[in-house]
């Protein structure tokens, strides 16, 4: 079986690029022209002219920009929510950004079918919601985030702990099988189930 492969398909999105101008050489009188580059963060697109011209342009574009246009009030402004591209993935802000920061996470909107929320015990007034990092780990913090900045990496489970009090135990998973933990970093007191 022979099969002949058309190295024309490989090149054909950098030899879209040739032709490019760079907006910043345009805008000064000169002839610069965008290439493909690599850097330690992947590719981008930079002008031929570098180090005169110093114009760079990501390939993906996770700036934050609107996919769509929700139709739902915004809980802080009334403004219209919308549906981000980020750097981190997607997630669900306020149309009116920068003058109103209200964000919601995709898992916020699943969070409705999960068990009742456990209260932060730092703050008393939030509720711990599972996040994700940018890595995909997921932790568990306050929804009053940025006033209040409590988090644990392990499944928080209502409770107190019996040598401290702290209002919050987690499950750590160890050989044995799952423990109960004080979530206060200082005590991690082990206790039964």
């Amino acid at each position: 079986m022979s099969s002949k492969i058309d190295n024309q398909l490989f090149s054909a999105h950098e030899h879209a690029l040739e032709h490019e101008p760079c907006p910043k050489c345009v805008e000064h009188g000169r002839s610069g022209a965008l290439e493909l580059r690599n850097g330690k963060h992947g590719a981008f697109l930079g002008c031929n002219q570098y180090p005169d011209c110093d114009y760079i342009r990501p390939l993906h574009q996770n700036d934050g920009h609107i996919v769509k246009h929700l139709g739902v009030a915004c809980p802080a402004c009334q403004h219209e929510l919308v549906l981000r591209q980020g750097r981190y993935g997607m997630f669900i802000g306020c149309s009116d950004f920068p003058n109103c920061h209200h964000i919601e996470s995709l898992s916020d909107q699943q969070d409705e079918q999960a068990p009742a929320a456990i209260a932060c015990p730092e703050c008393g007034k939030g509720h711990l919601v599972e996040r994700k990092t940018r890595h995909g780990k997921s932790f568990y913090a306050c929804d009053a985030y940025p006033k209040c900045r409590f988090a644990v990496n392990q499944t928080p489970v209502a409770g107190c702990c019996e040598k401290c009090g702290f209002g919050l135990l987690v499950s750590k998973k160890r050989a044995a099988g799952n423990v109960l933990m004080c979530a206060d970093k200082k005590c991690q007191h082990q206790q039964q189930g």
